[in-house]
């Protein structure tokens, strides 16, 4: 078992991340950057790179990073979460990056990571079609290689930041079977379109591709056991997030049930109140003991790693989306307004459950992992 106790140096860490994502994503902030195409405000993204090193975080020192594991990035999302932070991160640092750095490819760790780590690289990662499947069956773009080096043609969808990203790792079939390849945003051939979804704070796109010139990374047909690996990572972050919301939702309702009053008294006096803030506080504790539990899985290794995984990401999908309606609810009529947070909460909360998959999938591949 790891040991689940964070170092004075991390709680310190969490600390400023806190400070400084409290004061430069408050919701007026978020709303603005929501209403944009792009969807991040670049300032904030240089100065979360050189300033406080977060895009380097997890890449080796060799290529320009700090070095230090899956545990200090949960931190960072899960106080990205709290804030609702508009900021190409997810994509970039635990999509791409650890794309990249489990590919096993020194050319490719050596071309992209640096400009990664210094915040200079937005950078996403492609690999589901219209469908929305986030397996091995959902890849339908292919790759073909000619005199010329290789090319893609077809459709990847829901792409994470996918119409900002200056790289994006394209997960495409070659007759040797899946392998991912690297294609500069403004590639010839690509077609980049803005999506309407529910979350608009966070932003996704379709991207077609027809004949893009593409470069190979790592080995070819050997791509879909470094998307596995990739999406064990990047779900457990998510579930570090949707911790992150799930708080900021019961503070948010506490916080309201003891100013509200009705027939004289606060409604968090009303035992109806009590026990559903009860309730909520129960769900968000023990989904932050499942989110850490992976995060520090994560860094152990091990067969565990990839069973808990798939358990964060079932429990944290459902309890944040069971917070941020009961936030609603606890708020009344106001709760369901255009003017207030909550919704913004609840919109990220139903967005981030589906997002690699909802809970049902993640059980059924628990199930499978653990040989039901």
């Amino acid at each position: 078992m790891p040991n689940l106790i964070f170092t004075a140096e991390q709680e310190e860490f969490r600390s400023v991340l806190a400070d400084f994502f409290g004061s430069r994503s408050p919701e007026s902030e978020v709303r603005r950057l929501m209403e944009t195409s792009d969807g991040y405000d670049a300032a904030l993204w240089r100065e979360m790179g050189e300033g406080l090193g977060l895009q380097g975080l997890g890449i080796p020192e060799q290529y320009g990073g700090s070095g230090f594991s899956h545990l200090e990035i949960s931190l960072v999302l899960e106080e990205m979460g709290k804030a609702l932070v508009c900021a190409p991160y997810f994509s970039t640092v635990v999509l791409a990056a650890n794309a990249v750095m489990l590919s096993g490819d020194e050319d490719a760790k050596g071309s992209y990571l640096p400009g990664i780590a210094s915040g200079e690289t937005i950078a996403t990662l492609a690999f589901t079609d219209d469908r929305g499947r986030w397996d091995a069956n959902g890849i339908s773009a292919t790759a073909c290689e000619s005199e010329t080096g290789w090319s893609i043609t077809g459709i990847s969808s829901f792409v994470t930041d996918g119409h900002t990203a200056d790289l994006i790792l394209v997960a495409a079939r070659s007759t040797s079977g899946v392998s991912l390849f690297a294609v500069p945003g403004d590639a010839p051939g690509t077609t980049r379109t803005l999506l309407t979804t529910l979350d608009p704070t966070r932003k996704q796109a379709r991207l077609e591709f027809c004949e893009t010139p593409a470069t190979l990374i790592g080995t070819e047909g050997q791509g879909q056991p470094v998307l596995d690996k990739v999406l064990d990572l990047a779900v457990v972050g998510l579930a570090a997030e949707q911790v992150g919301g799930a708080q900021h939702v019961l503070e948010m309702a506490v916080r309201y049930a003891k100013e509200r009053i009705q027939y004289g008294r606060p409604i968090g006096s009303f035992q109806a109140i009590k026990h559903r803030c009860a309730d909520m506080l129960l769900e968000v504790e023990s989904a932050r003991s499942a989110a850490y539990q992976g995060a520090w899985c994560s860094v152990e290794g091990g067969d565990e790693f990839a069973e808990v995984a798939a358990l964060s990401k079932a429990y944290c999908s459902e309890t944040y989306l069971d917070a941020a309606t009961d936030n609603i609810q606890i708020h009344g009529g106001i709760g369901f307004t255009w003017e207030h947070p909550a919704h913004l909460y609840f919109r990220r909360a139903k967005s981030s459950e589906l997002l690699f998959g909802d809970p049902t999938h993640w059980r059924e591949i628990f199930a499978d992992r653990i040989g039901l």
